[in-house]
């Protein structure tokens, strides 16, 4: 249960704690030398610093990689029954039988479903760095469904090719019958997936400082210092992003559940904020994850999908390209390209089982060249977070050694 009443309390009572130790959190050289020792992590990124920061990665990555094998170890009987489980699958994936036809159907769906739940964790995980995956591949998902439907007055898509690709089902359906409802049962799947993989990308930061609670908070944390002065700071802050942080951790401290649930049904890009708060009040797992789970996966994917449906409706879109060509000088040039962009969907779904020609225009190009772009960023700031870390390691270990001198 989060201890609501006591809550307000807590924060001066830690901050005297702090005060109190010894005296050396509120001393401005140890204050001068965490402030040196951030910039130097944050000065440790690729463009700058090359050599030594994929130095600090791999041997971050290496630490990891030792930490995760030790975490296995102690959960060897778990271990042990998901390789057994694993065994049996395969036994009965690699054996000939009437069996052939439910072990396929059943891989199917569990990578189609892997699939998007790894993307909608890549979309939250990181603290707000994340890959924008609704924006590169399940929006454009929903859109190519909706048109595709309108199109071809059907969403019985042929499977296979579908979902790796739309073609118009051999009979088609009758004009005027695709409902908003049908496209929205048709991508429910793989929508709900992905809002599952992002509640699931939001539990680090609630298991971070959770785990910085649990452990008695040192007052020399860094982490936990940068959260404490950041709802200090709130408190007496006038703009609008600070006093929004503030609304989010008041809501899910004093509200619980319904805080959270009402945090994550609406795109939110402080959510991160909710997870830390729930952590340091030490809010229930369930609690926690239910509420995230319920809100991003349910409440707000429907409401992602129908904006996108609704976006991409055919007779919005047909508008959308007539407001286009309105544009006084420029419009005719840029009506041309959605012009060419659709009618090349519409010459590819109703070439069925044939390779339609595919004339490159420059929006696709600039699509890819944009996908290319965002995934470089990512894996980028994957390896300066790790090298980060690892400084952190070596910054800590040199202050612990100080101290013992």
């Amino acid at each position: 249960m989060m201890a609501a009443n006591g809550a307000g309390c807590e924060r001066p009572q830690k901050r005297a704690a702090r005060d109190k130790h010894n005296g050396k959190t509120t001393d401005s050289s140890v204050r001068e030398r965490r402030q040196k020792d951030k910039e130097d992590r944050l000065s440790l990124v690729v463009w700058r610093r090359p050599v030594t920061t994929l130095h600090y990665f791999l041997l971050e990555t290496i630490i990891k990689l030792k930490e995760w094998t030790l975490k296995l170890w102690q959960r060897r009987g778990a271990v042990c029954l998901v390789l057994l489980l694993c065994s049996l699958f395969s036994f009965a994936y690699s054996t000939e039988g009437a069996h052939q036809q439910y072990v396929q159907y059943l891989e199917k769906r569990f990578l189609w479903c892997a699939y998007w739940v790894g993307l909608g964790i890549l979309s939250s995980v990181g603290l707000g760095t994340g890959l924008h995956t609704f924006l590169l591949y399940l929006g454009p998902h929903i859109a190519s469904v909706t048109l595709a439907a309108y199109e071809c007055s059907s969403t019985d898509f042929p499977e296979p090719p579908y979902p790796d690709q739309i073609v118009c089902p051999q009979g088609g359906g009758l004009e005027g019958s695709i409902s908003l409802f049908s496209i929205m049962s048709k991508v429910r799947l793989e929508a709900c997936m992905w809002g599952a993989g992002t509640a699931i990308g939001e539990l680090p930061p609630y298991f971070m400082a959770r785990a910085a609670r649990q452990s008695g908070a040192d007052p020399e944390d860094e982490d936990y210092e940068e959260f404490e002065e950041m709802l200090e700071q709130a408190e007496g802050a006038q703009d609008f992003v600070t006093r929004a942080k503030l609304g989010v951790q008041h809501m899910v401290q004093k509200v619980g559940f319904f805080g959270i649930l009402a945090c994550a049904s609406i795109p939110n890009p402080l959510f991160d904020l909710a997870g830390i708060t729930c952590g340091h009040f030490m809010v229930p797992f369930w609690t926690f994850f239910g509420a995230t789970l319920i809100g991003k996966a349910i409440i707000k994917m429907h409401i992602q999908k129908l904006f996108v449906i609704i976006t991409f409706s055919k007779h919005i879109v047909e508008q959308m390209v007539s407001l286009i060509g309105s544009v006084p000088r420029v419009g005719p040039s840029l009506q041309k390209p959605f012009s060419q962009y659709l009618d090349a969907q519409r010459s590819k779904l109703h070439h069925a089982g044939g390779s339609a020609p595919a004339d490159e225009n420059w929006l696709s190009w600039v699509f890819e060249k944009v996908v290319l772009v965002m995934v470089c960023y990512f894996v980028t700031s994957i390896v300066n977070s790790m090298a980060q870390s690892y400084a952190k390691r070596l910054q800590q270990q040199r202050h612990t050694e100080e101290k013992t001198k």
